[in-house]
This record gives C-alpha cells, sequence and structure tokens, in this order.
C-alpha cells in the first residue's frame, strides 16, 4: 500500500483555490505590524550602539535615538504596505508551489514559500535602507540597519507565511 501525503499534491490540473485582494491587504497589515517592531527595534539598537563607529553624528539620548526609528518603523508603514500588497497580487498571479490538498483546501510548497520570502525581502531591504538613509543620513548605518533586519525578517517572514496558510478566510477553493 502506497503512503498519500494529505497535505501536499503537486498537480498542475486541478483547480487550485485562490485568494480574494483583501485577504492580501490583510497578510500586509498583519505583517507590518511584525516588520514594523522589528525595524524599530533594529534601527534604535543599530543607531545607538554602532551609529558612532559608522561616522553618524551622536545624538544626544535614548529619547532621539527612538524618534529617529520612529520616523523610520513609521514611514515604512506606508510603503511597505503598497510595496507587499502589490508583492501578494503577483505571488497570487503565479501558481507554481500552488497545490491543492486531498481535501481541497490550497496550499503552498516550502519552495514558493521561501522564493516569495526572498523576493519580498529584497524589495523591503531596499525600502528600509533607502528610509534609514533619508531619517539619519548616514549611508553605512542605512545599509547597517538594512543587513540586520535581511536575516531576521527572513525567519519572521517565513513563519508568517506559514501561519496565514492555515488561515482559510478570503480563500476560494475551486472545484
Amino acid at each position: 500500500m502506497t503512503h498519500i501525503d494529505e497535505a501536499h499534491i503537486p498537480n498542475p490540473t486541478f483547480a487550485v483555490a485562490s485568494e480574494r485582494p483583501w485577504r492580501s491587504f490583510a497578510k500586509a497589515i498583519s505583517w507590518r505590524v511584525v516588520g514594523t517592531l522589528d525595524t524599530f527595534l533594529l534601527s534604535f539598537f543599530i543607531i545607538k550602539y554602532f551609529g558612532s563607529l559608522f561616522g553618524m553624528d551622536a545624538q544626544t539620548g535614548d529619547l532621539d535615538i527612538a524618534k529617529t526609528a520612529g520616523y523610520i518603523a513609521i514611514t515604512e508603514i506606508i510603503t511597505k504596505i503598497i510595496i507587499y500588497t502589490s508583492h501578494e497580487r503577483i505571488w497570487n498571479r503565479v501558481r507554481w508551489g500552488v497545490v491543492k490538498t486531498l481535501k481541497g483546501a490550497r496550499s503552498e510548497t516550502h519552495i514558493r514559500s521561501v522564493t516569495k520570502m526572498s523576493t519580498w525581502r529584497v524589495l523591503a531591504s531596499l525600502d528600509t535602507m533607502l528610509l534609514a538613509l533619508i531619517f539619519t543620513g548616514n549611508l553605512a548605518t542605512a545599509i547597517s540597519i538594512g543587513g540586520v533586519e535581511v536575516f531576521t525578517k527572513l525567519v519572521l517572514y517565513f513563519f508568517h507565511e506559514r501561519i496565514w496558510l492555515r488561515v482559510k478566510i478570503g480563500v476560494d477553493n475551486a472545484s
């Protein structure tokens, strides 16, 4: 008797479930909460402990550093929601790695999640670096903030995607 893994049955002839546009927006909002908190904390600690090593003018105290980190984090809420929603809509049209379980539910292969995570991370890190450059005026600090967040956000985003696969709201199961 052959064992069939019900979780992942790739078959390009299956009609696959699709996501509604508002689901992409909801995912963008949930990711922004996680991502913004991460950006704020990374920005704060890099500016505080490494900013002077990169030639950044010394800030007068933790409140000034928190303000700068806050400006980066708050501004990226808007830029990242726009970029993320567009990213989601593009990936929703790409059927590679989208599978249907035996129960008819939509799922994704791990390689799709990793590829999706990687394309998002490139776009998002470039955005963070640009915002950090605007608000700190220091290229080395901006690259450091964007560079460190690559690692923290890759892990956070992978788990964000895997959690959203369990949320069935806004998913139309095709017959």
